[in-house]
């Protein structure tokens, strides 16, 4: 069962400044005023947006999103210290193209410009059973994560290099079967040339994964008590059952209950 860890209102706040904060400091003109404008617009939706719809995932609370961008930004400069540390070529590509594919990295679970992706979940059963606050908003046409974020950037004259491009695209790893083309190569030409890519994806899956031990991993492993909810012993219930059973393997089965 999840923990219910929540964010604060301050929490909240601080985190939304910790980004514009990293915009301004890392991304150069124009592009620095152009997201500032593109997340000032938004800032309503994306300040309080989820990560994810359910907690089994990650982040799945209100502010959840912003505090992982965040986080994978900080785990993405921290990769980029360590490959260059184990002597990796990191001459393909610049620090501000790294920390703008950070930051932009899930930027397609936004929706699009009429429409939110997450909306609360009123099913009672789906919140209590399967840890869903949030469900997919079904008037949003759908497109992967990757796809939307990048068509909002351009959409909002915000540009992307190739190197942004394929890292935003791929970030999911082989969790998403589009990248197999990417990531599952044996021709020297087809493969990345440079890590971008992979310190996103590094970086990321970091970053959720302290957050879905944070939310679930107090509570794996914990046993669940169990009720017996199936015995139908000799009563009428069990001779009924029977008498509709035309199966004589099937009435073996039910007759050893």
């Amino acid at each position: 069962m999840p923990t219910n860890y929540n964010l604060t209102a301050e929490q909240i706040q601080e985190n939304w400044d910790e980004l514009m904060d990293t915009i301004n400091k890392h991304i150069s003109d124009p592009r620095k005023d152009q997201l500032i404008k593109f997340y000032t617009t938004y800032q309503e939706r994306l300040i309080m947006m989820p990560a994810a719809h359910k907690k089994q995932y990650h982040n799945a609370m209100p502010g959840g999103y912003i505090e992982h961008v965040n986080r994978v930004v900080r785990c993405a400069i921290k990769q980029y210290k360590l490959w260059v540390s184990e002597g990796a070529e990191t001459d393909g590509f610049t620090k501000e193209e790294l920390i703008f594919s950070a930051i932009n990295h899930d930027l397609g679970k936004m929706g699009d410009e009429e429409h939110e992706s997450y909306i609360p979940q009123t099913d009672k059963w789906r919140q209590d059973k399967l840890g869903e606050d949030y469900t997919f908003n079904t008037q949003l046409p759908f497109a992967s994560v990757p796809d939307r974020g990048l068509y909002m950037l351009q959409s909002h004259g915000i540009q992307y290099s190739f190197n942004e491009m394929l890292a935003i695209q791929t970030h999911d790893g082989l969790y998403d079967e589009a990248n197999k083309k990417y990531l599952i190569s044996f021709i020297a030409e087809n493969k990345f040339r440079n890590p971008l890519p992979l310190i996103l994806h590094q970086a990321d899956m970091m970053a959720a994964y302290i957050e879905f031990r944070r939310e679930m991993g107090p509570n794996i492993g914990k046993k669940v008590e169990k009720k017996d909810n199936f015995k139908l012993n000799n009563s009428t219930t069990k001779n009924k059952a029977l008498g509709n059973v035309g199966s004589t393997g099937l009435k073996g089965v039910l007759d050893n209950l």
